[in-house]
């Protein structure tokens, strides 16, 4: 059996103690959890739009990726939720300028409701 082991960075927001792991690495993979627009230290979500939100929840991914091993360059799949399919064209302006020239495989879904009702969540797997 391969072995996991648990991510965690002062650079990115807390997890939950006892329920869930920044990202695990194994196999060659890091399996990053979904990342709100939260902010490091104050632990809150940032002000702004569902643009300024996106830019978090990827800086907050970049920073696990990062305690990893990893970079954002190296993201093989993504799955974004929103909490409304309207926020659509304008969370792509925002992410299309990460990941590199390559762009990860990727699903975006809308959802009843997110964590802390916030508009956007996103979770990824890279290469380490």
């Amino acid at each position: 059996m391969a072995e996991k082991t648990a991510v965690l960075t002062d650079k990115a927001p807390k997890p939950l103690p006892g329920i869930y792991s920044q990202a695990i690495k194994a196999n060659g993979f890091v399996f990053v959890s979904g990342a709100v627009p939260m902010d490091a230290e104050t632990m809150k979500i940032v002000d702004g739009d569902i643009q300024a939100h996106t830019h978090q929840c990827i800086k907050n991914l970049a920073a696990i990726l990062e305690a990893s091993g990893s970079d954002i360059t190296k993201v093989v799949k993504v799955n974004v939720f929103l909490a409304n399919m309207d926020d659509f064209a304008a969370m792509n302006e925002i992410y299309s300028q990460y990941w590199g020239e390559v762009k990860p495989c990727r699903t975006c879904v809308a959802v009843k409701t997110l964590p802390l009702n916030v508009d956007v969540e996103i979770e990824c797997t890279a290469t380490y």
